[in-house]
């Protein structure tokens, strides 16, 4: 019959490494001594059927005898078998409880001798800078009054570890510290040496023939350390950076035609000194690709090929573009789903040539399956309310549902701006034509604190404050308060918005200003206005809207200078505009914010004279396209933008002609001039020394306006990493037509002849360029403008800048 053994070293090994504080524990003092090797002991053999009488636990002092039986498998009236008795020893240190078991036979009486494990008093951390305690508690798993357990320190340290790599700091250590107190308890201590960060110190592209590795090297997000890129993280290793840079290596090249394009490898290898990682990107490029045939097939009824024909936007021996065919497929499927056929699905099929380096491409038209929404869940938002997120959404409960949906209300939400990150996700429903959707969301600080400036010879320096929330209380209300403080201008403006009024598709608001302007440099009268606006708006679809606004407004003109000219002593006084006004715009830029591509067209009137002693009407037109440069540049960053506007006002019914209402141009529609600073003046009252008490001549205003402009966005070298970004541009702009309550331009005026200057339509020039820069305290905006063309006595700017933080 065989020996039992008391002890299982060989469970040991298994189970747990019989050490008391496990490997790179340093013991402190007054720790135990360890304990000896498990002692065995060879057992007479009984007879085989002697059962175990009992099962005496011994050494116990916090697990109760019960917990500890409950864990054996060997069990009073059980035989004494080397198996069963095995098994329970491993069972009992894979428990945790115990630093050491030994089972001994006495008789027909199983002993079984524990030592617990101590219980964790607390838990520091030592050494930890960039990495807060609370940060590091949140992934370990040993908790104070716990029991402590040498596997669990060693897990603990590797998460410590992964969380120090999630910082780029491969190079950090984490030594455990235990110290053994009465009563059978310790302090764990991790001692952490946080090491500088690892950076990327090499970027290398290998197989790459048709481009460069300089040009590559902009292509991916990952970038070589450099001194600039103190506020950038791109230079810090980062696994999931690196699939995600082999993603754009793959898409820029099929946007360039290479439709075999492969990534062999995508490897970082840490050095020796664990400081820096270099990075290699293994590539096959394969051929370059032209397009060939291009066709439409049309399985879906009412819809004929030869009617989709003409909405094919790509032309034939172009460079394949994966993207570009993508949206243009994508384009065929929203306007179809936009004519009634919302299970309308295009897909792009392609055929190579590779002896030709050709591709021909299909697209098929087809019926996708049905599907319907079930349930909408919002999940994440704990300020705004669901029903500001559900409004929003292009479809509720019972709608066809297509993937569009989705695209769509992801992009809608983004749009909203309350919200860190948002995703779409569906499930099945209930039904195989069922769908669940859920909006998962991370909310933001919706609060915005600005402040702006610039800066002009006759202006000085002045200022802006504004102070708005853009989600207020949770329910989508725009509520804020702006101000502007210079030495020739006061103005302040409080307004409330509700996106939603009456929940409908409604946009309503009012604005309660006043404005005191005293342009005493170039202007030689001052202007106050205090009033309210009453504001509405709706949408007819995803990209046609319009607006109306009726407002009221209390305007006098004040101190006007004895030699001011006769256009700008007529103004004295005071006058009260009645105004009704409605903008339709269209829509289709891919965001409001920093576009990147698409179009938008204003069309807007003011009709004065519901009431009050104005009578006009006053006509606006503005436009602007997005293009995009990704294909060209093979960056995202690069836009090309052209924008250009135009307005036209005249009198009915014995109109007053005010200037003050005239058209202005300079600022931001004219960059490089002053806010007013372009158009028509006149001479002041010559004194009777025949010379006028200030030489400035005063600037009236025009009634008819034109301006356009270019510009280009771009990244800067070195730059772009810091969050700066680019531009040039160049602006071109017109306004005449004399619009005065009495004209003094005919010497049979006389005495009050008074002539106008620069009343005409020779375009005004400017060029200049900008930047847009992510501070970590805000937006800052700078633009230099220089004046190309100009008239004598345009008042130019050369700086314009601003900044802004969130709250």
């Amino acid at each position: 019959m065989p020996l039992f053994w008391t002890a299982g070293a060989h469970a040991q090994d298994e189970a747990a490494q019989n050490t008391p504080f496990g490997g790179d524990m340093a013991p402190a003092g007054g720790m135990e001594q360890q304990p000896q090797e498990p002692q065995v002991e060879a057992i007479k053999p009984p007879p085989l059927e002697d059962p175990i009488e009992a099962v005496d636990i011994k050494g116990n002092s916090r697990i109760e005898t019960s917990t500890i039986l409950s864990y054996m498998v060997v069990q009073p009236g059980d035989r004494f078998n080397q198996d069963l008795l095995d098994r329970s020893l491993k069972t009992l240190y894979a428990t945790g409880l115990f630093h050491d078991v030994t089972l001994k036979r006495v008789g027909n009486v199983l002993e079984v001798h524990v030592v617990e494990n101590p219980i964790v008093n607390r838990i520091v951390f030592e050494g930890n800078h960039s990495a807060k305690d609370e940060d590091l508690t949140k992934v370990i798993s040993l908790r104070p009054r716990a029991v402590y357990s040498p596997q669990g320190i060693s897990a603990d340290r590797q998460k410590i570890l992964g969380v120090y790599a999630e910082k780029a700091r491969y190079a950090a250590t984490v030594t455990p510290q235990i110290i053994r107190l009465a009563h059978n308890r310790v302090d764990v201590i991790f001692h952490i040496n946080e090491a500088q960060k690892t950076l990327i110190k090499k970027v290398t592209f290998v197989g790459n023939r048709a481009f460069s590795s300089a040009r590559l090297a902009g292509v991916v997000s990952s970038k070589e350390t450099a001194w600039y890129r103190f506020f950038a993280s791109s230079d810090q290793y980062n696994p999931e950076r690196i699939k995600y840079d082999a993603e754009l290596l793959h898409r820029f090249y099929l946007k360039n035609g290479f439709v075999d394009f492969q990534i062999k490898n995508a490897t970082g290898e840490l050095s020796a000194d664990r400081k820096s990682f270099y990075i290699t990107y293994t590539m096959e490029e394969g051929p370059r690709y032209r397009l060939n045939k291009m066709d439409v097939r049309s399985s879906l009824r009412h819809v004929s090929a030869e009617s989709m024909r003409k909405y094919i936007s790509l032309f034939h021996g172009q460079w394949y573009d994966g993207s570009a065919i993508q949206h243009n497929a994508t384009d065929m499927q929203e306007m179809l789903q936009g004519k009634g056929y919302p299970f309308a699905m295009v897909h792009p099929e392609i055929a190579r040539n590779p002896e030709k380096r050709t591709v021909n491409l299909l697209f098929d038209i087809s019926e996708g399956p049905r599907m319907y929404v079930e349930r909408i869940d919002i999940n994440g938002n704990t300020i705004t309310e669901d029903k500001v997120i559900r409004r929003q959404l292009p479809m509720a409960e019972g709608d066809p549902y297509t993937p569009l949906d989705r695209k769509y209300s992801k992009l809608i939400l983004e749009d909203l701006g309350f919200f860190k990150t948002v995703s779409i996700d569906q499930t099945p429903g209930a039904a195989p034509d069922k769908v669940n959707i859920s909006a998962d969301v991370v909310e933001k600080p919706t609060g915005e604190f600005s402040l702006g400036g610039g800066y002009s010879t006759d202006a000085g320096v002045l200022g802006n404050l504004g102070l708005k929330q853009h989600n207020l209380l949770g329910t989508g209300i725009d509520a804020g308060f702006t101000g502007t403080a210079a030495y020739y201008e006061d103005q302040a403006d409080i307004s409330l918005t509700d996106p939603y009024f009456l929940n409908r598709n409604l946009v309503a608001g009012i604005d309660i200003f006043g404005i005191q302007n005293r342009y005493m440099t170039y202007q030689s009268y001052s202007e106050g206005r205090y009033g309210i606006t009453l504001r509405m708006g709706y949408s007819y679809n995803n990209h046609l809207s319009q607006s109306w606004s009726y407002t009221l407004t209390d305007r006098q003109i004040g101190d006007t200078w004895s030699d001011s000219s006769y256009y700008v002593q007529d103004q004295n006084g005071w006058s009260l505009l009645s105004q009704l006004s409605t903008t339709l715009t269209y829509d289709t830029r891919d965001r409001r914010q920093q576009p990147h591509k698409g179009f938008v067209v204003r069309v807007g009137g003011d009709f004065a004279g519901i009431g009050g002693n104005e009578r006009y009407l006053r006509g606006k037109v503005d436009a602007a396209y997005y293009i995009p440069l990704d294909s060209i540049m093979g960056n995202h960053d690069w836009t090309v933008s052209f924008r250009a506007g135009a307005g036209d006002i005249m009198n009915w019914g014995g109109g007053r002609s005010d200037i003050i209402d005239n058209f202005y141009l300079g600022g931001n529609s004219l960059r490089g001039f002053m806010d007013g600073g372009v158009g028509p003046r006149s001479y002041a009252i010559p004194a009777r020394d025949g010379n006028p008490m200030h030489s400035q001549q005063d600037f009236l205003g025009g009634r008819f306006m034109y301006t356009a402009s270019a510009q280009v966005d771009f990244p800067i070298p070195f730059a772009s990493a810091m969050g700066i970004k680019g531009r040039y541009f160049v602006d071109m702009g017109g306004l005449d037509g004399l619009r005065v309550r009495r004209r003094y331009t005919s010497m049979k005026d006389w005495p009050k002849y008074t002539p106008v200057y620069d009343d005409t339509l020779t375009p005004v020039v400017s060029t200049g360029v900008g930047i847009a820069w992510k501070s970590p305290f805000g937006l800052v905006n700078i633009d230099l403008g220089v004046p190309l063309h100009k008239g004598t006595n345009d008042r130019t700017q050369l700086l314009r800048f601003g900044f802004g933080q969130q709250f």
